[in-house]
């Protein structure tokens, strides 16, 4: 019996105890936030201290943009102490915190802002090309940061300056949203344009932006020749009036201007070129017959000039042509220039083999010191009668019943 009564005194010892041990777990801290300032600059050394009535270890939740961390105090008599970490105190933002005490916590927010100093200015402009005449524009955007890469805080003046020419412009504008911008017109000239911007003493590098002519305008073309002959070897060139845009400025080099040319029978031929200091030269080689071209410059889909009209004479007024060789061998020369001089070695001759009025065959061959001769083998023409035709320098020359053997 004696037994039973310490059996149950011990099983009641064990549960006070228990009790105790809850009651002594759910005690609520007596917690207060003794740190006053809410706002730092960046890169400063930031604490929290709480005073408490217990000795506690009580774990800070710390939040920000840059994520979250869990911290353990410093215990010093009745306080505690948070030390923020490095990688939450060098960035400017909005801080929230979090100390969990049983069903009762404490929370609170600080805020960080960056440096007043500036010492990078992060720039962005574009298009790196903009069109003459005050339409077309590039946008100037800059960002300036601390030292520790923080943008400044809203309303940081910033000077966007930029030089054209002979006159250099500023326009102050201010941050928001963590930028500024700006945008830069055009003038009625070409050329180009630099920009810079300045924060607090703190200059940006140079940016340049290139200002073109506008779209180019109705234009005039001439015509050089060496001589108006039809020689087949002497090249023409052609070249345009300087090319402007409707401010007057010159078309940048490298536009491409292109020359249509019409003949007497109506055949297009083309040639092109791109100008230099608004001035575009093509070239194109003679005809070899007396023709008339019609001429006209185009610069692709945006202007054109007015037709001119290049006449050529006929170079070679009349050639001789004999056969040889059981009428195998035909010979045709000399061909004569415009000054009775031979003709330049490649003038093209054609020799057109008919049979009953159908043709048989064209061969072609080009001058070499004045002559051109054919050789009709057996592979060409069999022994049988033929007409052969003769042409050259827009001249033709028929021989009818042409016997070969």
């Amino acid at each position: 019996m004696q037994l039973k009564h310490i059996y149950i005194g011990f099983l009641g010892l064990i549960v006070l105890s228990s009790f105790a041990m809850i009651q002594d777990d759910n005690i609520i801290l007596d917690l207060k936030l003794l740190t006053t300032q809410t706002e730092f600059e960046s890169g400063s050394s930031i604490t929290l201290k709480f005073s408490t009535s217990k000795m506690s270890d009580l774990i800070l939740y710390c939040s920000s943009s840059y994520g979250t961390t869990l911290l353990s105090p410093k215990v010093e008599k009745s306080t505690i102490t948070y030390t923020i970490p490095d990688h939450i105190s060098n960035k400017s933002g909005q801080v929230q915190w979090q100390l969990i005490n049983g069903n009762n916590s404490l929370f609170g927010q600080f805020n960080i802002i960056p440096k007043s100093d500036v010492a990078t200015m992060e720039t962005y402009i574009g298009p790196p090309s903009i069109e003459a005449g005050g339409t077309d524009y590039t946008m100037l955007v800059v960002i300036p940061t601390d030292r520790l890469d923080n943008p400044l805080p809203k309303n940081t003046l910033v000077n966007a300056k930029h030089q054209f020419l002979s006159s250099q412009f500023s326009d102050s504008i201010t941050t928001n949203h963590i930028i500024a911008y700006t945008t830069i017109y055009s003038k009625n000239e070409s050329g180009r344009m630099l920009v810079s911007s300045e924060s607090l003493n703190t200059n940006s590098k140079e940016y340049s932006i290139t200002v073109f002519p506008a779209i180019p305008t109705h234009f005039k073309i001439s015509a050089k020749q060496p001589h108006n002959y039809a020689d087949g070897n002497q090249v023409t060139t052609f070249e345009t009036s300087v090319i402007r845009d409707k401010l007057n400025n010159i078309v940048s080099d490298g536009t491409y201007v292109s020359f249509f040319i019409t003949n007497s029978k109506g055949n297009k031929l083309k040639t092109s070129g791109t100008t230099i200091n608004g001035i575009a030269k093509a070239m194109m080689i003679h005809p070899d017959h007396l023709t008339q071209w019609t001429v006209k410059g185009y610069v692709d889909g945006i202007s054109e000039s007015d037709p001119i009209s290049v006449n050529f004479k006929q170079v070679i007024e009349d050639f001789d042509v004999t056969f040889s060789n059981n009428n195998r061998l035909i010979s045709i020369g000399p061909l004569q220039s415009f000054m009775n001089q031979l003709i330049p070695d490649g003038f093209k001759v054609e020799l057109l083999l008919y049979k009953n009025d159908k043709l048989l065959n064209i061969l072609t061959k080009t001058s070499i010191d004045g002559y051109v001769n054919f050789n009709l083998t057996s592979n060409i023409a069999t022994n049988d009668t033929y007409t052969i035709v003769i042409k050259s320098a827009g001249l033709e020359k028929t021989f009818n019943t042409i016997n070969v053997w």
